[in-house]
């Protein structure tokens, strides 16, 4: 595979395809409407994108607590052609830095039960059983000290 690049969304066609993967991937399975991708955070928090040539093929979002000092992984999601190789670990890895350079101790996310292993390998550690999103979707809490 060629060259995997990230960067942050910067134009409006960025942001567009930006957040057409996160709900196609995240929203769309579930028969959720377009704009339920979208939460009342986007401005406040930074945004990671994985390319591989004009394609976005990877995704996720890093939401900031400053009184808490840490921060939260969030719309974390991986295109399905793109799955297995190393892109999700490339977007945590560049999101856990940025967070340390904000100063942020902890990073902290809500994991959907079948990517437990994922954020497990990384060293995530379970804090307990989180929600159920709509209604059949079971998340953990879970957390890293960086």
């Amino acid at each position: 595979m060629s060259e995997i690049i990230l960067q942050t969304p910067a134009t409006p066609e960025d942001f567009e395809k930006y957040f057409e993967l996160r709900f196609r991937m995240l929203r769309q399975p579930w028969g959720e409407e377009r704009g339920s991708e979208v939460d009342d955070e986007e401005d406040t928090s930074h945004h990671l994108m994985a390319m591989h040539m004009d394609k976005v093929i990877g995704v996720a979002r890093l939401q900031f607590f400053a009184e808490e000092n840490s921060a939260q992984l969030r719309y974390m999601a991986v295109d399905d052609t793109y799955q297995g190789q190393g892109i999700g670990r490339l977007l945590v890895a560049a999101i856990e830095k940025h967070a340390c350079e904000q100063g942020c101790k902890r990073l902290f996310l809500h994991a959907r039960e079948n990517a437990l292993g994922f954020y497990l390998h990384l060293e995530y550690g379970i804090i307990e059983r989180s929600y159920l999103l709509f209604d059949r979707i079971q998340h953990y809490k879970m957390i890293k000290f960086l």
